[in-house]
């Protein structure tokens, strides 16, 4: 019957139990001499035995990454741009032709108008429901349509800047007339001049209603959110 044996830190210690107890450095000694056989002290694999062969299959000149390949990156970013392109296409409503209505010779004013920027100007549109127009800002008073400045979210942002393009369309493409507010207000607390615009007798801001980018203004502010 073998030896039994009780690995301790340190050297020897008197028996215990029954057990021999010896350090590990005597075990090892006891290990290379069972059955008259001389083993190595240490067995360790070889790193060219193919059980333990951890070079990747791949290529002798495999690397391990250490940050993202600029070329894949480039390509992930052109892809969220297409991305943000088409929701962009598929949500915006569609601008109809630059003439809706006709004028009639009842319509006198005139003008061709751009964007404003910071300040206003003299002929242009700050956004889907408010101009200038020879130097006097105009507030349509029938309609509201989303806020450009600034908006409250992505949507609101998207119609409005298709309310406001619209504006743009409608006004410069022909005669129109200023409408006195039905309700009798001539400015609002802003200072904005209170006017209907149309065309032919028919409403431009019932354009922009018909097309979905704005609603009739009927009192107070409601979101568009």
């Amino acid at each position: 019957m073998g030896k039994q044996f009780r690995v301790i830190e340190g050297g020897r210690s008197p028996k215990k139990d029954g057990l021999n107890e010896i350090s590990g450095q005597a075990i090892m000694a006891e290990l290379q001499n069972i059955d008259g056989v001389a083993r190595p002290r240490y067995a360790r694999p070889q790193l060219n035995d193919r059980s333990f062969d951890v070079t990747p299959a791949s290529s002798p000149n495999w690397r391990k990454p250490e940050r993202f390949d600029q070329n894949f990156l480039l390509f992930i970013l052109l892809a969220a741009a297409a991305c943000f392109w088409l929701v962009w296409e598929s949500t915006a409503p569609a601008l109809g032709p630059a003439l809706s209505v006709s004028s009639n010779a009842s319509d006198s004013e005139s003008a061709s108008f751009g964007m404003c920027h910071s300040g206003g100007g003299v002929n242009c549109v700050v956004d889907g429901d408010t101009l200038y127009y020879q130097g006097s800002k105009i507030r349509i008073a029938d309609i509201d349509t989303p806020e450009t400045h600034p908006p409250r979210c992505e949507a609101e942002a998207i119609k409005g800047a298709a309310a406001t393009q619209r504006l743009q369309q409608l006004v410069s493409a022909g005669p129109f007339t200023l409408e006195a507010n039905p309700d009798g207000r001539d400015e609002d607390r802003y200072g904005r001049k209170l006017r209907i615009v149309t065309r032919g007798g028919e409403s431009l801001g019932g354009v922009l209603v018909g097309e979905g980018l704005a609603r009739w203004y009927a009192g107070g502010r409601q979101g568009w959110c």
